[in-house]
């Protein structure tokens, strides 16, 4: 139980008003510089461009951090650099599956950014309801963090013994034959619109469709990563910025990574065995063992870097064929 509780004590306490304030303040200016500076036409993204646009995105992650650190203490500003890594780890799924999608329906990449913008801003307001409802669990049933545990453990077990499986035709898939009983559905991408209308009927464009899947999508994996947030700590505040701070630069790191997330080998691997860890952890003290902020911080990193290194290297020795 004293696990439990240390986790329990930051609810304790709520954030002052003047910090969420800050932090909606960064989020507005983040998005503004997003649509109307970074993205300003809707043109290929280009590699030089769009690495530029992700350091910027990290590096505001990152000096954020300093800012939790210097307000709420070291241990809030180690919980906080953990949720981000863990968030951001987990969001590398969401770049194959959106690189599917696009696929899939045939969005150029010209038109992709518009999708991502939109989903990004579908996935702040989701987020906020899905952990506002994490919150509200925990709270009333303070146990409900142990259930999570064991969820973290399970999908955590699961991926690591799951084979990679090559992902069919979003065409095929239910969601798309269920909205298209609903809507009329078209294939021709009609520049940047999310809808047309032709002889009296309003159509999906393809556009449309890929940014109602990316936000279904977004929901899936929040089953994964909101539990595990909530194991890291249950202050609300550092839960959801450390959330939204690895959201707000998705879109750069997918336009990045799309071509060669799927080169990184040990990266999947490396996250699994991140889930475990996180939900083992609540279980140790009533070992003896204790883990401590800034072991988890150092735990996650490790287990990261060591992820992309190892896929880097095994890629090597087929470097020159």
């Amino acid at each position: 139980m004293e696990t439990l509780n240390s986790l329990m004590t930051a609810n304790n306490s709520l954030s002052p008003f003047w910090l969420w304030t800050f932090f909606g303040i960064a989020v507005v200016i983040l998005l503004a510089a997003d649509l109307f500076w970074f993205n300003r036409k809707n043109e290929e993204p280009h590699f030089w461009h769009t690495l530029w646009i992700c350091i910027a995105y990290i590096a505001a992650a990152l000096l954020f951090g300093i800012f939790v650190w210097i307000e709420d203490g070291p241990e809030k500003g180690m919980d906080y650099y953990t949720g981000y890594l863990l968030e951001k780890s987990l969001s590398m799924d969401n770049i194959f599956v959106m690189s599917m999608i696009f696929a899939s329906l045939g969005v150029p990449k010209m038109y992709q950014h518009r999708v991502l913008f939109w989903g990004i801003i579908g996935a702040l307001i989701m987020r906020g309801i899905l952990i506002g409802i994490g919150d509200a669990l925990v709270v009333k049933f303070h146990w409900v963090l142990y259930l999570f545990s064991a969820f973290l453990i399970y999908t955590g077990v699961k991926m690591l013994l799951t084979k990679e499986e090559e992902t069919g035709n979003i065409k095929d898939s239910k969601i798309y034959k269920i909205v298209s009983k609903f809507f009329h559905v078209t294939h021709e991408i009609h520049g940047e619109r999310f809808f047309h209308k032709q002889n009296g009927k309003h159509y999906i464009t393809p556009l449309f469709f890929a940014l109602l899947i990316i936000e279904t999508m977004d929901v899936v994996f929040a089953l994964d990563s909101i539990p595990a947030i909530f194991l890291v700590t249950t202050d609300v505040y550092i839960v959801y910025t450390s959330n939204i701070f690895a959201i707000l630069g998705l879109r750069a790191l997918y336009f990045l990574l799309a071509a060669i997330i799927s080169k990184f080998a040990y990266l999947k691997p490396a996250i699994s065995i991140i889930l475990i860890f996180i939900g083992v952890k609540i279980f140790l003290p009533k070992l003896g063992i204790t883990i401590h902020e800034w072991q988890s911080l150092t735990v996650t990193l490790g287990l990261l870097t060591g992820g992309i290194l190892l896929s880097l290297f095994k890629k090597a020795p087929n470097a020159g064929k």
